[in-house]
């Protein structure tokens, strides 16, 4: 065998970087290696629909920054998920076969064995790398457009008086209880055009209550859900035993529900959504978490024997776990601190989660709010509460709860009811506009707890008025649950 001459290695290393090069123009550039050296027509082909797509991908960037609805339409169409997946997934077979001709072109056979290895060991992380990419991309895709499928069919309805009610329910879950227990109630009354939200809180255990005049739960109940031991909870488990009241209905819980909420508040509601509270848990996690103002003590795991730790006092960041037990502890505690806690939890992952949070884990995001929410929110509609949520971010957040010591539960005077509704609302509206003129005061804002006096800020040493998570106490009324600024009374 003959010594190697520096010519021949000179070529070697030329064949070498050549290979190099058209693998690197293809990563670039798909389709120029082949425009260079290969097959032209395809090399043409690629590199039309290359520079094709980052035009599209230049103008919806452009128009997106311009118009933040243009993009959120995007993102919640189901049809421009399913072309964005089959794109990607074409686009990640045809780049990775790009990469395999480049490979080819770069005649791998004529070069050395330590060349030759080199140059597989390149194509190779490049090729899996770019399509392991774009397949990616096609699967979070395929995620946002089953997510899109819980959601009903429609665009967006007409607002009542300038707002949408939304009426979020917690239930307690379980193979037995989804949609038959509705632990917590709130309606989020949300200003169509700021987003300026007003939550108007309703306690399990009110009684004595009308329903929607003329509702099926109105006929059967004319003057008010009066039977023996029923509460505002139960209007859904009473339905379940009567279902053939509600033979037109897929939901006849929530619809009887939703009736004596609107007869309650005397708010037309445009929607509900129905949160799982123990995927409530997973929801959280998706978020990394949420920080909230831990006052006192908080059980976790139950009643008497079945608590099984506290979550302590403090500025903490709660996962999943701790902030369901945080909004959701009854222990030494009663079912208006825990309102109020609630609402200190919505709050703060309305002011917390930011757009760039949720991307980032979208696919958690996804795949929690299918296992944990039902609703009748129409697919169109998505868009615009997402608009709607963004402005609300940058608003305060003011909080009614028809709960004691201003409403009996027991007895309700429903006309104090829809007084207190409508002064909540019209506050709201008429700090907003002020603030917008210059020409008014903005309310002050609930008392830090710097500014409470000890005996208000820690009343756990006195029987029965555990706070959680809002300054107050039963006899005085929980701050978050009726407030100006619910972040502040938190």
């Amino acid at each position: 065998m003959q010594d190697r001459t520096p010519v021949d290695d000179r070529a070697a290393r030329v064949r070498f970087r050549r290979a190099l090069t058209l693998m690197a123009f293809t990563l670039v550039v798909p389709g120029s290696a082949q425009l260079v050296a290969g097959n032209r027509a395809i090399g043409r082909v690629a590199v039309r629909i290359w520079l094709a797509s980052l035009g599209t991908l230049a103008v919806v960037a452009a128009w997106s920054w311009l118009d933040n609805g243009f993009a959120l339409s995007l993102a919640f169409s189901p049809t421009v998920m399913l072309v964005v997946r089959l794109y990607l997934i074409v686009g990640a077979i045809c780049w990775a076969a790009l990469f395999v001709d480049a490979w080819r072109i770069g005649q791998p056979l004529s070069l050395r064995l330590p060349h030759r290895r080199a140059v597989v060991g390149v194509n190779g992380i490049l090729c899996f790398s770019v399509a392991g990419t774009m397949l990616f991309g096609a699967h979070l895709a395929a995620a946002q457009r089953e997510w899109l499928t819980m959601f009903a069919d429609g665009d967006l309805g007409s607002a009542h008086g300038g707002r949408y009610n939304i009426l979020l329910i917690g239930g307690d879950s379980g193979n037995d209880r989804w949609g038959l227990r509705t632990d917590s109630m709130t309606v989020a009354s949300v200003d169509a055009t700021t987003g300026r939200t007003v939550m108007i809180g309703l306690p399990r255990n009110m009684q004595n209550f009308p329903f929607r005049e003329g509702s099926v739960m109105d006929e059967q109940f004319p003057k008010g859900f009066d039977c023996d031991g029923c509460y505002l909870n139960g209007v859904s488990t009473w339905v379940g035993d009567h279902t053939d009241l509600f033979q037109d209905s897929e939901t006849p819980g929530i619809d009887a529900t939703v009736s004596a909420v609107e007869g309650i508040t005397g708010l037309d509601l445009n929607y509900w959504v129905m949160v799982n509270m123990r995927g409530f848990e997973r929801l959280v996690d998706a978020f990394g978490g949420v920080t909230l103002n831990v006052r006192q003590r908080i059980p976790v795991g139950g009643l008497g024997k079945d608590v099984t730790g506290y979550i302590e006092p403090g500025e903490r960041k709660l996962n999943g776990h701790d902030a369901l037990w945080y909004s959701r502890a009854r222990e030494g505690s009663d079912d208006y601190s825990r309102m109020a806690r609630q609402k200190c939890v919505f709050s703060a992952l309305v002011s917390q989660v930011s757009p760039a949070q949720a991307l980032t884990n979208f696919q958690e995001i996804a795949k929690a709010s299918s296992a944990m929410i039902q609703t009748d929110i129409p697919g169109g509609a998505l868009s615009d509460f997402v608009e709607l949520a963004l402005r609300a971010r940058t608003q305060k957040i003011s909080s009614v709860s028809l709960v004691p010591p201003r409403i009996d539960t027991a007895r309700p005077d429903i006309d104090l009811v829809h007084q207190m509704v409508g002064d909540a609302i019209d506050k709201a509206e008429g700090d907003l506009k002020a603030a917008k003129k210059g020409t008014g005061k903005t309310p002050d804002p609930a008392p830090t707890s710097e500014e409470t006096p000890a005996t208000e800020e820690q009343p756990a040493e006195q029987p029965g008025t555990v706070t959680g998570g809002s300054l107050g106490s039963r006899n005085d009324g929980y701050k978050a649950n009726e407030t100006d600024d619910v972040a502040a009374a938190c």
